[in-house]
């Protein structure tokens, strides 16, 4: 490989000489890659950044992202990332966001489909938010019987048992044009 070829988690550039550019994190001393490719460091701009034969998807800071709540912690969710900004990703990276400030017993459960806002990359995680009306569960079924729900308020029902349940619900619960499917 050439000099400039760099793998994830390799040292480009110091932080006091360099901005972290595409493809690139900054962890609080360096700027390092975050993916396989070549280095570019920018002297006029002072960014380095990586070139990757391929586009890799991961969100950047402003997206809205959907996909699986894939774990669930005391403070936080853990989040699958299938679709950034509406469009399908293979990338299967993964996102984690804070619950803590939010008044609700269950914010999102496992397998449940939510919408987040990418906050910001710190440390090689990538951290989102749930706090817009239009973030939040998107699609998920009863907990106790796995039926069909319906929403009530700030709550979901069962159709088939009764059960009601707390979520952070999106304004887009149950629908279903959120995706665009291959453009």
């Amino acid at each position: 490989m050439s000099e400039t070829a760099t793998f994830p988690g390799d040292k480009i550039a110091s932080i006091e000489e360099y901005e972290a550019g595409q493809n690139t994190f900054d962890d609080g001393d360096m700027v390092r890659a975050s993916t396989v490719g070549e280095k570019i460091l920018d002297k006029t701009t002072r960014i380095a950044s990586i070139k990757h034969p391929r586009l890799l998807s991961i969100p950047r800071i402003g997206d809205t992202v959907i996909g699986p709540v894939v774990a669930v912690m005391s403070s936080m969710i853990a989040v699958s990332i299938d679709y950034i900004n509406g469009k399908p990703t293979t990338s299967k990276v993964e996102c984690v966001c804070s619950t803590r400030n939010i008044r609700k017993k269950n914010i999102a459960l496992a397998n449940d489909i939510v919408a987040l806002k990418i906050k910001n990359h710190l440390n090689g995680t990538i951290h989102a938010t749930i706090d817009e009306p239009h973030l939040g569960v998107l699609f998920t079924k009863c907990r106790k019987c796995g039926g069909k729900v319906v929403p009530m308020r700030d709550a979901i029902k069962c159709t088939e048992c009764s059960w009601i349940d707390e979520r952070k619900l999106s304004s887009n619960f149950n629908n279903s044009d959120f995706i665009r499917l291959r453009e």
